[in-house]
Order: structure tokens, then C-alpha cells, then sequence
């Protein structure tokens, strides 16, 4: 569909998220060529922001460039899931031992509400509202850990993570299951219990990892070695 021209962003960062938002819900498929003029019609846009769009888009590995041929989506690995999983593990399991120990009352509360709100979109089946609630639910993890630097680094994997995050939470059952892993996380914060909280959130990240590779394999998608 065409951007909308009425939004406040500037014009190359819309045709930069419209064409990340296809690949992240599969509508431009793994190594799918990208058509400069193709892409540039559907948009409604000249063929300069699909260029500059493109150029972010494979400094953040969602397209390769192959040269003497253009733009392709990007083929989604194994190595490419573990590397990404293996990291946010990590720093996931991190964020929420240091929450444990630094979140106050108001930011639980918060965390209280996300839940509800999880709960709901889940029960209306609103991806898009589920995946947005399922992103600012990990971000006040961050920022009750009081640490900005791994906020930082956490960030530079944002849209990665996006698009491994709607992937395995479309996969049946992941949904529910998320919701309550994200339950009990919230009660070992609340007790303010860092090993506990720290442990299932590494179990959380695992297990979206086991669902993401789970729901490509379910729809037929080619996975690289």
C-alpha cells in the first residue's frame, strides 16, 4: 500500500518501515528480489527513499546486496537465530536480575498493566497490538535495571529482535504460553528475587527461540545453514 504522506516522519523513514514491516510479516519473502521501481509504485514514492531504504536495510540484515544482481531479502539462519537469541539470553536475563533489585512500586505497577493489556490482545487476536504491548513490556525491564548502557546495546538489536518477536509469537500456543512466562517473571521481580527472575527470563528468550524455529518450520520457509 501506498505511505501515508499525512504522517509527521520524514519520507525515507516511512518507505524504511514499510518495506521492514513486509519482511518482518513475510509478506517480501526470504531471498526474494527487491525491485527499485517495483517497490517504488506500490509506495507511491520516486525510486531515492526505496534506494536509501534499502541501504539501512542491509546494515541491519534484513536484505544482501548481491552485486551484479540487486537487493534480496535476506535468508533467516540458524546461526543467524542462535546469534541473536544467545546474545538477548544473555542481556535479558541480566535486565531482570538488576529489575529485581532497582524497580520501584510505580514501574510494577506498569509492568501490572502490560499484562492486562497482553491478556486482552491476545483474547481479541491483535498481533499488532500484542507484539506492541510484548515490546514495551522487555523495555520496562530495561529501564528498571538502571542501567543505560545495557539499554544501549539491548537497542542496537531492537529490530532484529522485532522480527524474530512476531515470528515466534504467531506460532500456535506461543501466545498464551508467553503471557504466562511473562506472569511469573513479574512475581520474582515483585519479590525482588534477582536469580529467580534472572533464570526465567533466560528461559523466556530460550523458549521464543524454540518457537520462532518451530513456527518457520510449520509454514515451509527455507532456513540456512
Amino acid at each position: 500500500m501506498p505511505v501515508n504522506l499525512d504522517s509527521y516522519k520524514p519520507l525515507r523513514e516511512l518507505v524504511l518501515e514499510a518495506i521492514r514491516e513486509a519482511i518482518k510479516e513475510g509478506i517480501l519473502k526470504p531471498r526474494e528480489r527487491l525491485m527499485e521501481i517495483q517497490l517504488a509504485e506500490e509506495l507511491g514514492v520516486s525510486r531515492t527513499p526505496i534506494r536509501e531504504a534499502l541501504r539501512k536495510l542491509e546494515l541491519e540484515g534484513f536484505i544482501v546486496m548481491v552485486p551484479r544482481k540487486g537487493a534480496y531479502v535476506a535468508d533467516i539462519s540458524f546461526k543467524d537465530i542462535a546469534d541473536v537469541f544467545e546474545i538477548r539470553t544473555a542481556l535479558e536475563g541480566l535486565a531482570a536480575g538488576l529489575a529485581a533489585e532497582r524497580i520501584t512500586d510505580e514501574e510494577l505497577e506498569a509492568m501490572e498493566r502490560h499484562l492486562v493489556e497482553k491478556a486482552d490482545a491476545i483474547f481479541r487476536q491483535d498481533m499488532e497490538r500484542l507484539i506492541e504491548v510484548d515490546t514495551k513490556f522487555h523495555e520496562a525491564i530495561y529501564k528498571a535495571s538502571r542501567n543505560q548502557r545495557l539499554w544501549t546495546i539491548i537497542n542496537n538489536l531492537r529490530e532484529q529482535i522485532q522480527r524474530f518477536r512476531t515470528t515466534s509469537l504467531a506460532y500456535p500456543g506461543r501466545m498464551q504460553q508467553s503471557l504466562n512466562e511473562h506472569r511469573h517473571l513479574v512475581e520474582a521481580i515483585q519479590a525482588r528475587d534477582p536469580q529467580l527472575a534472572r533464570q526465567l527470563a533466560q528461559e523466556h528468550i530460550e523458549n521464543a527461540e524454540q518457537s520462532m524455529i518451530e513456527s518457520i518450520k510449520k509454514d515451509g520457509l527455507p532456513l540456512a545453514e
